[in-house]
């Protein structure tokens, strides 16, 4: 008989080795490379057919109907249109972000919303006891009598609550907390996060009953764990936002049951975090009269336009290489735009401190703002207010030309819905004629 040989393999790209290491080769991450029987002994055994149990059978897709996995909506008009319409029964939906961002605080919301309409909730923690989820829950107005609460990190005792009190909707906070007593390794390491993840997702598709699991994340922002933790689970949500202010993204970067391009916005306050249908005066100041530097812009996130305020100021420079400061704009792509102003345009840049920003503390990462930017810096140049009416979103290319961008169509209708009866965008075909256009 042949001998059965052992192999290690990664378990996050399949990469094989003879012998353990501590990091794959491959992917490059650690603690992922596992031992596992060779090739050769698992071709040796073969798997025997098993007969379907009694309506489990294969049918056609045309008898088949999708009424008992609608959706159901959570209360939450944010969260609902982010998630498609609501939550699935049966999905794992994977909920993850920074540290404070506010992850268990809309959860926690969440779930008292779902047990405010008699439905029974359990949230189990093993990161906090019931009693501090108790004060929060105090604080936000959470209470209700069948929302359940229970702080365990063992997943067999939390397979075990859900057997006993049989909710519709489950929450754990967090995945990388719990641990098996099947699984060797330390709570949070690829093993255990594979093994809870799986036996909850199990049993949610088994009870018919949501669940979502709440995920910590990398210094990259990245799921922490293995990356089939984000092939298991159903949905995959980042829930972001900035310590400095109030605002917080809800986005979904995977979603068997509705779009991905969805975006939740929330605002951080003193009793929970609310959520803010129309977000449209965020990021808009509020000056009495038009100011030099300033233009305004629609952006897209997701399918929502949002208006978003750019401010540039420019001072003459005291050191020989001038300052470039921008606060939520792609630095690289001010440079590429203060380049094409010198070039085509004429505006002397080259001795001048430049400031770039932002209004709310909004991240503009998409090219449409090309021209917003352009424009607000010609304003504080030359000293000349924009039109208080006045709206520009387009793409500069190196050559100076204004290019359309995605959603035009979308973002001309919003600036027109908020008072803004001049819109420069492509139609303006190069930098000088838009230029022309908004006055300056």
């Amino acid at each position: 008989m042949a001998r059965t040989s052992s192999a290690y393999a990664c378990t996050e790209c399949g990469w094989q080795t003879s012998k353990w290491v501590g990091r794959c080769g491959e992917c490059q991450q650690w603690g992922t490379v596992e031992e596992r029987a060779a090739a050769g002994a698992s071709l040796a055994r073969t798997t025997r057919a098993v007969a379907p149990g009694l309506g489990r059978e294969a049918r056609p897709i045309t008898e088949l109907t999708g009424e008992s996995v609608r959706h159901r909506q959570t209360g939450i008009g944010e969260l609902d249109r982010v998630l498609g319409g609501g939550v699935v029964p049966g999905a794992a939906i994977l909920f993850s972000g920074e540290p404070g961002v506010g992850k268990s605080t809309l959860l926690l919301d969440a779930a008292a919303r779902a047990a405010s309409s008699g439905a029974r909730v359990l949230y189990a923690s093993g990161e906090e006891s019931t009693g501090q989820i108790r004060m929060r829950a105090e604080r936000t107005g959470a209470l209700h009598d069948t929302l359940f609460l229970a702080a365990e990190t063992d997943l067999a005792t939390v397979l075990g609550h859900i057997e006993a009190v049989d909710p519709a909707l489950v929450i754990v906070d967090s995945v990388q907390t719990l641990a098996s007593g099947e699984v060797d390794g330390a709570a949070g390491g690829p093993a255990q996060v594979r093994e809870v993840a799986g036996a909850l997702i199990r049993a949610a598709k088994g009870r018919g009953t949501p669940v979502i699991l709440v995920g910590h994340v990398t210094k990259d922002g990245s799921v922490a764990g293995p990356r089939l933790l984000e092939h298991l689970v159903d949905v995959v949500c980042h829930f972001e936002g900035d310590r400095q202010t109030s605002l917080r993204f809800l986005r979904t970067l995977k979603n068997r049951f509705g779009p991905t391009d969805e975006v939740g916005c929330f605002e951080m306050q003193d009793r929970g975090i609310a959520e803010v249908p129309d977000p449209s005066g965020l990021f808009l100041s509020r000056a009495a009269a038009p100011v030099s530097g300033t233009c305004a812009t629609v952006a897209m996130e997701g399918r929502r336009a949002l208006p978003v305020e750019v401010q540039a100021l420019v001072a003459k420079s005291a050191t020989p290489n001038p300052r470039r400061v921008t606060s939520g704009v792609d630095p690289s792509r001010v440079a590429m735009i203060l380049a094409v102003l010198e070039r085509r345009v004429g505006a002397r840049l080259h001795d001048q401190d430049v400031y770039v920003s932002t209004v709310g503390g909004v991240k503009l990462a998409e090219p449409a703002a090309d021209l917003a930017i352009a424009l607000a810096v010609l304003s504080a140049i030359t000293d000349r207010p924009l039109p208080h009416d006045l709206a520009a979103f387009g793409e500069i290319s190196l050559a100076g030309e204004v290019r359309p961008v995605v959603g035009g169509a979308q973002r001309a209708i919003e600036a027109a819905r908020l008072g803004y009866t001049r819109v420069v965008d492509a139609t303006a075909e190069t930098l000088q004629s838009a230029r022309k256009h908004a006055g300056l």
